[in-house]
């Protein structure tokens, strides 16, 4: 397929270039997954990086990059217009699902560890239902995207330069795309870690998020503010209750001075410490342990994100790892937890809070894998779902951390109705839409 596509630079120029002779979407690895998952068996450091190559080399067919402040962005994007594949791994759309009043481009956003490959069965059925193109892209440190090893030392107009590795080159990356796609908005959708930045993306810019819908969302949710009084019967106050009071006020100022001076000496250690840390992840032995946990839990951590591990196949392992070929893997992740541990470039020390929360104005929709997501838990997507004001909450049964990837059409029945009730347009109207439509091709 053709991957041009005209749009507006979004603060900077950005160069876009398409792979060529690209890699087999399905590429080989030496070894069979159970060398991945016993630690016994494996000869080389190397297990699942047995050779680093430039992640070019290891695109897809249809895979496009396009540069973006110093880093070349590794992207797919579906376009409803052209012609599908009938491939047997990608969901199908019934007609009467299709929403043809959205006509918003979809941005999807993949969770830590993941990259565009989590999103290879539902791109094609997200870009028919909302009769748009649809977008993912890998962000730095994972997929195939490239590595930027010191990402402080280019040249640069700004006091400081930014961090490919943070938060806010990912909101910034997610907003460029808004206008690579020439579009005034777009709809977000975010999984897990990906939750994340699709939020942050609409706090920095919510008149360019026309819907956000987070999978499996890995942001702490607010504990409910009790809005309940104390019971106490008004009367008058008389010596006692005042002298009490007073004592009260009093013990508040006492107890506030302790507090602050406790938390900036918590900060100052803290500090310290993430300083330490940092140093020891950077060193050689830190990217060596990397390496380790990577090559010995890597697979098992994807296993375990499944609710029926069976159905975890060689080609979603090969998927997972491929991206671990690509040079400077190791390092880029290390620096990816630097900057989330210490917040390099200003992004927001803390998920956002509930009162943040109710700021969000646009539709919302949270699916989550019922009780059998061992990642992040329902009751926690539960409770974020009722600190934003009119969100959906919806539950896929027999389904781990990943619904887009194991129960596909479940996913995109949910995703349907949700576009279906936002945008309008009833199910009769739909399908005389499509008729018509049928009748004109």
């Amino acid at each position: 397929m053709s991957c041009l596509i005209s749009g507006q630079s979004f603060r900077r120029p950005a160069k876009r270039f398409i792979v060529s002779n690209a890699a087999s979407s399905s590429p080989s690895l030496s070894g069979s997954p159970d060398q991945f998952l016993d630690g016994g068996a494996q000869t080389k450091e190397e297990t699942i990086a047995e050779t680093e190559q430039d992640p070019m080399n290891l695109a897809d067919p249809d895979s496009c990059f396009c540069e973006f402040q110093g880093v070349n962005i590794h992207h797919k994007v579906f376009d409803p217009h052209t012609t599908l594949s009938d491939d047997a791994s990608v969901t199908s759309v019934d007609e009467a699902q299709v929403t043809p009043k959205v006509e918003f481009p979809m941005i999807l956003l993949h969770g830590f560890g993941a990259s565009v490959f989590s999103w290879n069965r539902v791109m094609k059925p997200l870009a028919r239902l909302v009769r748009s193109k649809v977008l993912a892209f890998d962000r730095p440190a994972f997929g195939l995207t490239s590595r930027i090893l010191h990402p402080f030392s280019g040249v640069t107009n700004d006091a400081k330069p930014l961090n490919p590795y943070s938060m806010v080159y990912s909101v910034l990356t997610t907003l460029y795309f808004i206008d690579f796609l020439a579009a005034e908005k777009a709809i977000l959708v975010g999984h897990s870690a990906g939750c994340l930045v699709a939020v942050d993306s609409y706090f920095e810019a919510p008149e360019r998020v026309a819907a956000l819908i987070l999978i499996a969302p890995a942001i702490f949710a607010p504990r409910p503010v009790s809005t309940s009084g104390s019971g106490d019967k008004p009367g008058e106050k008389g010596p006692a209750s005042k002298f009490l009071g007073t004592l009260v006020e009093l013990s508040k100022v006492v107890i506030g001075a302790i507090s602050r001076a406790l938390t900036g000496m918590a900060s100052m250690l803290s500090s310290l410490y993430k300083r330490a840390l940092a140093a020891f992840l950077r060193s050689p032995l830190g990217v060596m342990l990397v390496r380790m946990a990577i090559n010995k839990f890597g697979v098992t951590a994807v296993r375990n994100a499944w609710y029926d591990s069976k159905q975890v196949t060689d080609h979603v392992v090969q998927g997972y790892t491929k991206p671990l070929k690509a040079k400077g893997w190791d390092k880029a992740l290390v620096e990816f937890t630097v900057a989330t541990l210490t917040d390099n470039n200003g992004s927001q020390k803390k998920p956002p809070s509930s009162k943040r929360f109710q700021e969000i104005k646009c539709p919302v929709v949270l699916i989550v894998t019922g009780d059998t997501d061992r990642i992040v838990p329902a009751w926690n997507a539960e409770r974020l779902s009722k600190a934003i004001p009119g969100s959906v909450f919806e539950v896929i049964t027999k389904c781990g951390h990943l619904p887009q990837e194991e129960k596909p059409d479940e996913f995109i029945s949910v995703v349907a109705k949700f576009l279906g009730d936002v945008f309008g347009g009833s199910q009769q109207e739909q399908q005389v839409d499509l008729k018509f439509q049928g009748s004109v091709s």
